[in-house]
């Protein structure tokens, strides 16, 4: 069963507007809606006079008369298959692993309509996702960021889907599943080895935003990321402490690692949405770290493993993946100092 997401506007006909037609009455009253728009809703019978359908868009209308109009949602466009490259790790006939580029949104939503993995792999696969998740998610069992790099499976057929979706949904907590991610993260995480657990929902000053929130909101998530610093660099007194953090994910939640690392006091490089108040440390690099870091416009994430067992046969495969080269030669600069 599908939502109704149709909106319902309604109101009476002062005597000022007593005369007017219809349709420029209602174009007159709504925002967003041509007049051309209003007429055919009138003629597709969104319009009710006093609970009477009315057809008519020229209807001169009368004083203190009840006017209703019923604003269908838009309705997304299905995905079309789109000739974009992918960096295929592993595909039999019921998986497709690939190394997802920075850049790249998962599956299309608004504002991403096209352009998307979902377009990529829709032209890659042909009919075999057909029906698979959903219209815009076809195969699609978990995602990554549209900023953050790495290793994602996708599912070719409806068993597997539902073995992925079964393992994804487990957190790995009774089998093989596990995710991996590195991260560049201002300063030095105390301690070098900890669990992060937490209650995430919407942030209440910015939409785009997760944070922290009391665990009983509606919207709480309940998150948790191990993390494990693997590297601390400094160049000097007066350079700030980077460190190279490895995380596995206990659970998958909407910017669950850019979220939990700022908790802590460490956001990551690059993040412009969650690391804003720590931009001033970027002049205490060197100069190729700087560049390198100004060049990058995203968060300093990639997801480097996955393991999982196949859902058809029941093999034990496991993905890994460096880092791509922007994150590399971040990195790189950074470790000479």
């Amino acid at each position: 069963m599908t939502e109704d997401t149709s909106h319902l506007f309604e109101f009476s006909v002062s005597p000022e507007q007593a005369g007017l037609r219809l349709d420029q009455l209602l174009a007159d009253r709504t925002e967003g809606l041509s007049r051309t728009r209003i007429k055919a809703l009138i003629k597709d019978g969104k319009a009710t006079l006093g609970g009477r359908t009315i057809e008519e868009p020229n209807y001169r209308v009368n004083a203190d008369e009840e006017i209703a109009l019923v604003i269908p949602a838009p309705e997304p466009p299905e995905p079309l298959g789109e000739d974009i490259p992918l960096d295929i790790l592993f595909e039999d006939q019921h998986l497709i692993v690939i190394n997802k580029p920075a850049g790249l949104v998962v599956h299309p939503g608004a504002g991403n309509w096209s352009g998307t993995l979902v377009n990529a792999l829709i032209s890659h696969c042909g009919d075999t996702l057909s029906g698979i998740g959903g219209v815009k998610r076809p195969g699609i069992v978990h995602r990554l960021d549209k900023d953050t790099s790495g290793v994602m499976v996708v599912a070719k057929s409806d068993s597997a889907h539902k073995g992925l979706a079964d393992q994804f949904a487990d957190h790995g907590s009774s089998g093989n599943l596990e995710r991996a991610y590195q991260a560049l993260v201002w300063g030095a995480p105390q301690p070098s080895k900890g669990v992060i657990e937490t209650t995430l929902g919407r942030s209440d000053r910015n939409r785009l935003k997760r944070a922290v929130v009391k665990d009983n909101r509606p919207d709480a998530r309940h998150a948790v990321t191990h993390y494990h610093v693997k590297k601390i660099y400094s160049g000097g007194p007066d350079t700030p402490k980077v460190s190279l953090v490895e995380c596995r994910l206990e659970t998958g939640r909407t910017h669950q690692i850019r979220v939990h690392m700022t908790y802590i006091g460490h956001p990551l490089l690059g993040d412009t949405l969650y690391g804003q108040g720590f931009k001033t440390r970027e002049a205490g690099l060197g100069e190729a770290a700087r560049s390198a870091l100004s060049g990058l416009s995203r968060q300093a994430l990639h997801a480097f493993l996955l393991k999982l067992t196949h859902p058809e046969t029941g093999e034990e495969l496991e993905f890994s993946t460096p880092f791509p080269p922007d994150l590399a030669e971040l990195h790189d600069a950074i470790a000479r100092g």
